[in-house]
């Protein structure tokens, strides 16, 4: 029996790997998405909260990226899997008179449509989706290989192959926090670590609120007891990845690792609990579920899509970049066939999809990338570094 080599490969099954492969599948059968762990969305797009409303403030790149992406995934969600997505508003509320002040500001540049609401502004497109569900319906119909670890790629002529067993002609990653497949020194990720709590109350939040933290519309589970999900907290845990890698590594990390303990588990639900409070009283709380995830985070916020420079090669036919020498960027030597969505951030409901999208329009139909989410704006940082370390050694 001849083995099989698919046409895609994607490696990692949050939302970012599960929009990526489904949009991918609309342009051919063969596609295969792998993960460590035992279903989708076991990191930190599990113990995402899912909200999904604009980026306030005055316009720049990144408020408009939010806003394209926000637009499309919401009009996405809506069309294909409305059972899955809660379109009630969301109360955006200033945490004080400063930030009040600044939402004041922003109102010119409001982008969607808003009304004033309580003590805040309530956006009718503010909405929350259910991850695990978004993720597991993406990819419905896509062949799926679970409980795999990757733990090395290598190209041999026109193939990539994994752990020496699986082959495919264009692979993907989009494997959050967890980088150790690319060995681009360029590309660094920061690992924002995040808790998110799911709980009963007797008190009914009627729409989505944002202060501190996000507090959803509460759904009626019975009589005068209604779940909510509260989310989500932030903790970077200064560590050398380069001696442990292990919390971003281990297949299931909501039942096990070294940095994020019971007690900051504890504390951060308290925490919620709190914040939550600060927006809306909630009686007689029970909490039900906690999740927790590693959001990946680029050193500028905006995300990585796209093919990968390969540094070593560009360097050597272009040793002047070293010198401050800039090459466009279809000059470059580029990794064939092998692709990135990774960067989401906090914002991966929102922007997963429509980023996915975007690469398989960059790759079907040759649709340049917006520079800004390009990986090439990472190699340009990194070579004026080079050059700038290079210089001061001498």
């Amino acid at each position: 029996m001849s083995k099989v080599v698919y046409d895609y490969v994607i490696v990692g099954a949050g939302i970012a790997g599960c929009a990526l492969a489904h949009f991918l599948s609309k342009k051919s059968s063969s596609v295969l998405l792998i993960d460590k762990n035992s279903d989708v969305a076991f990191g930190a797009s599990g113990a995402a909260g899912a909200f999904l409303s604009p980026l306030l403030g005055k316009p720049n790149a990144f408020k408009d990226l939010i806003t394209k992406s926000l637009s499309f995934s919401v009009s996405y969600y809506n069309e294909y899997f409305k059972d899955d997505i809660l379109s009630c508003g969301t109360c955006r509320i200033p945490k004080n008179n400063e930030d009040r002040e600044k939402f004041e500001s922003y109102k010119p540049f409001m982008d969607f449509d808003y009304e004033e609401y309580k003590d805040g502004y309530l956006f009718d497109i503010g909405s929350v989706v259910t991850p695990y569900n978004i993720c597991k319906k993406l990819v419905d119909d896509i062949e799926t290989k679970f409980d795999y670890d990757v733990k090395s790629i290598e190209k041999k002529e026109q193939l990539w192959i994994l752990n020496g067993q699986v082959e495919t002609r264009n692979l993907f990653l989009t494997t959050g926090a967890n980088i150790k497949l690319i060995e681009e020194e360029y590309f660094d990720i920061r690992a924002v670590w995040g808790q998110k709590i799911d709980a009963y109350t007797s008190t009914n939040s009627e729409v989505n609120y944002h202060k501190e933290c996000s507090l959803s519309k509460g759904i009626e589970v019975s009589k005068n007891k209604y779940k909510v999900s509260i989310g989500a907290t932030h903790h970077r845990f200064d560590c050398n990845k380069d001696i442990c890698n292990y919390c971003v590594e281990v297949a299931n990390i909501n039942s096990c690792s070294r940095c994020y303990t019971n007690d900051i588990t504890n504390q951060d639900s308290e925490k919620l609990i709190k914040l939550a409070n600060d927006i809306q009283t909630l009686n007689d709380v029970e909490v039900i579920d906690v999740k927790i995830g590693a959001r990946a985070s680029s050193t500028d916020y905006f995300p990585m899509v796209g093919k990968l420079v390969d540094s070593k090669k560009s360097i050597e036919k272009y040793p002047h970049i070293l010198n401050g020498s800039f090459i466009k960027e279809e000059n470059l030597e580029m990794i064939d066939n092998l692709y990135v969505l990774n960067g989401v951030g906090g914002r991966g409901f929102v922007l997963s999809l429509y980023l996915a999208n975007e690469l398989c329009e960059y790759i079907f139909n040759n649709k340049k990338l917006d520079d800004k989410i390009s990986t090439y704006r990472l190699f340009k940082r990194w070579a004026k570094r080079v050059k700038n370390k290079t210089k001061n050694n001498k």
